[in-house]
């Protein structure tokens, strides 16, 4: 099974790689796929590579239910 992890890009170069931050972790990550990729933004983060965009509530209620998810595990 793979995981997608709503993150916001924080920064990005010419060559189509940033830094995004999730949950409070700041990675590398190529951004490559994301076309105009602006700091801001929201992405789908896979294995490195944002491999798509979506809205802040999009992301903010993914994340919510991630948190949900792991809160029941560690109960």
């Amino acid at each position: 099974m793979c995981l997608g992890i709503p993150a916001k890009i924080i920064s990005l170069d010419e060559n189509g790689q940033g830094e995004v931050d999730y949950l409070g972790t700041r990675v590398k990550t190529n951004l490559a796929f994301i076309e105009n990729a602006r700091p801001g933004d929201w992405v789908i983060l896979h294995a490195g590579f944002a491999i798509s965009r979506l809205d802040e509530d999009e992301a903010r209620e993914t994340l919510a239910l991630l948190r949900e998810l792991a809160d029941a595990q560690d109960s």
